[in-house]
């Protein structure tokens, strides 16, 4: 197998920002609804598609590292590690059993489809 390797670092802070930049393009429409439609519908818009790019990111991610742990066995190896202790390997354990079956990749799937729909009713609002 290919060693796993994480995006280039540009690559990485693009999804980052992404994130940033979504929510704070969120929050600000709260000031925003006090002066300009047209800059509420912009904010959104920009919060929106900023989140659509995050979330598939961060379940790319997190469906990443549960195969990865599947397909290495690595909760199982966790147990005969010799230099670790006992508390070692028990964190070691639920760290990676708690990786492999998270529902957190479900969360992200809710808010892309979401995200995505909102994006999609959106546009047929302002544009129809």
């Amino acid at each position: 197998m290919p060693e796993p390797k994480a995006h280039p670092k540009f690559i990485r802070l693009f999804y980052f920002w992404a994130g940033i930049i979504a929510t704070l393009a969120y929050r600000i429409i709260i000031v925003l609804n006090n002066y300009s439609a047209y800059w509420v519908t912009i904010s959104w818009y920009i919060g929106t598609i900023g989140f659509i790019i995050y979330f598939i990111h961060r379940y790319q991610i997190s469906e990443k590292r549960a195969r990865l742990i599947r397909e290495q066995k690595l909760d199982e190896k966790v147990s005969s590690l010799t230099q670790l202790s006992e508390d070692d390997k028990a964190s070691l354990g639920y760290i990676l059993r708690t990786l492999k079956t998270t529902r957190e990749k479900w969360n992200y799937v809710f808010i892309f489809i979401t995200s995505g729909l909102a994006l999609l009713i959106g546009l047929i609002l302002d544009f129809t």
